[in-house]
């Protein structure tokens, strides 16, 4: 015989109560994790505190503005194909492929965008994304999303294109799961083409894009389960623009990129050591999706260990780089040191012997000689750039010899694991080396590079004597107007 199925709504509540206070803190349902990001194509971010643009200055203040620098070629040139490749991959040109608009000879089917490997990780997920720049959609981000709305901007305009993509997007953004959502917005670009970022017109188009995106915040504001979601928006752009107008070539404004994100338990912040690769990695990590190893990024909000970010760099002395780019010291964290009893005197003043310094302002010391590729270092560096100190007619002939030292690690035995981040060209007798002192002894060489690195990661074991109490490792560069060191993040462990 059948149950009776019918309940009194006091007995039913009853119930009810009982089950919820039954229930733990512990057990409650977390936020579910939404991702927003916007792209608005060639916005220069510096020429927004000039826009009529309350919505991205409020973010500025707010939300964590992680301004960076592209590469340039031969790396790849500062256009689209490779900006957004980059962004959307999470990898760099030289893992990508993507060197130039053309998209030849890329491995994107190798790397695949953040928003394919959150529906190849969770199918659950609503990923959607809609753009006017066409090769976005055929050629960088996958077929398997859920929605994926391609307009053509270049043969019908951009201007209709990007009022249609916000439209679809509020309604996506207020109405759908919108778990993973990238919006992309192109006319901007067109107009630092046509009029340049210097102009009045460029600050009216980036006074509607701020519209825009305040649309899109107004809709994620606006979802009937708010309340229970975890956002996080990022808004980006693939370069700058020149002031006359124009972008793919090496120059800081050309080079300029940001990641402004805003959202729950977004802080107040302007981290130096972000790159245009965090992105994705940071959309995978805040949706719960673990990054894959080869990605080259980082989240947004990780922690800062490298003690070279301690340091208080200046304005050039001698160098032509504008006051504002800083800039350089030889002032070396506690416990680091420089040892330039070999390096001759005279030479450019921020380049004898290691400097700690910054992408910008080292490359915009010299453009054109690759410096633009340490895309992998961040924020403040350590150089040792033989090119750079002898263009002076004091330094001609004269030999560059610098070493620098690690803080010294203590103990008995074992080895050393050396790690850095590092970039160098090799060129004539030039001399990379690494070296090894135990115990206030004469160094002894235990590395030594002969030819170009590709900028990466690179770890080396370094045996230490039996009885070995305190040793510490230095980097020496010694050559006669050759090229340069770059080394970020290095770590010295001791090992049993």
């Amino acid at each position: 015989m059948r149950l009776p199925l019918r309940r009194s709504a006091g007995a039913i509540a009853a119930a009810i109560g009982l089950l919820l206070t039954s229930i733990s803190p512990a057990a409650a349902v977390a936020p579910a994790p939404k991702v927003l990001v916007i792209g608005i194509d060639g916005l220069l971010v510096s020429r927004i505190a000039d826009a009529n643009a309350p919505t991205l200055q409020g973010l500025q203040r707010t939300g964590t503005e992680a301004r960076s620098l592209l590469y340039a070629n031969p790396m790849a040139a500062t256009s689209s194909g490779p900006g957004w490749s980059t962004i959307l991959t999470g990898t760099w040109p030289d893992q990508h492929g993507v060197k130039e608009n053309s998209f030849a000879g890329n491995r994107l089917a190798e790397y695949p965008d953040w928003l394919s490997r959150v529906e190849a990780a969770d199918p659950g997920k609503d990923t959607w994304a809609a753009m006017d720049w066409k090769p976005i959609g055929d050629r960088i981000i996958g077929d398997k999303i859920d929605t994926k709305i391609v307009l053509d901007g270049d043969r019908d305009g951009y201007v209709a294109h990007d009022a249609t993509i916000v439209q679809r997007a509020e309604a996506h953004l207020k109405n759908d799961k919108a778990d993973a959502s990238y919006v992309y917005l192109g006319q901007q670009d067109i107009v630092g083409h046509n009029k340049g970022a210097a102009s009045p017109e460029y600050l009216t188009e980036l006074a509607r894009m701020d519209g825009y995106v305040r649309r899109l915040l107004d809709a994620v504001a606006a979802r009937a389960g708010r309340a229970d979601e975890k956002w996080l928006v990022m808004i980006t752009t693939d370069h700058g623009h020149t002031p006359g107008g124009g972008h793919g070539g090496p120059s800081l404004d050309e080079r300029s990129t940001f990641i402004l994100a805003t959202g729950d338990g977004v802080p107040a912040a302007k981290p130096r050591t972000t790159r245009l690769v965090d992105l994705a990695h940071t959309a995978l990590t805040h949706l719960g999706v673990t990054p894959d190893a080869k990605l080259a990024g980082r989240s947004l909000f990780a922690p800062v260990a490298d003690p070279f970010e301690t340091a208080q760099l200046k304005p050039a002395q001698t160098e032509n780089i504008p006051a504002s780019v800083l800039g350089w010291t030889q002032q070396f964290p506690s416990g680091w040191s420089v040892d330039n009893a070999a390096q001759p005197g005279g030479g450019v003043p921020e380049w004898r012997g290691w400097t700690l310094t910054t992408d910008a302002f080292w490359s915009a010391a010299q453009t054109g000689q690759n410096r633009e590729t340490f895309v992998r270092g961040r924020g403040v560096i350590a150089v040792a750039d033989s090119d750079e100190w002898a263009d002076t007619a004091d330094a001609t002939g004269k030999k560059f010899d610098s070493t620098l030292w690690t803080p010294a690690t203590t103990g008995t035995g074992g080895s050393l694991r050396v790690e850095l981040t590092h970039y160098y060209r090799q060129e004539g007798g030039q001399l990379a080396q690494l070296l090894l002192q135990v115990d206030g002894g004469t160094p002894v060489e235990v590395r030594k590079w002969t030819a170009d690195t590709p900028g990466g990661r690179e770890s080396v074991t370094v045996p230490l004597p039996s009885g070995a109490k305190n040793a510490r490792i230095g980097l020496r560069l010694a050559g006669v107007n050759n090229w340069y060191w770059a080394v970020d993040e290095v770590s010295v462990t001791r090992g049993a």
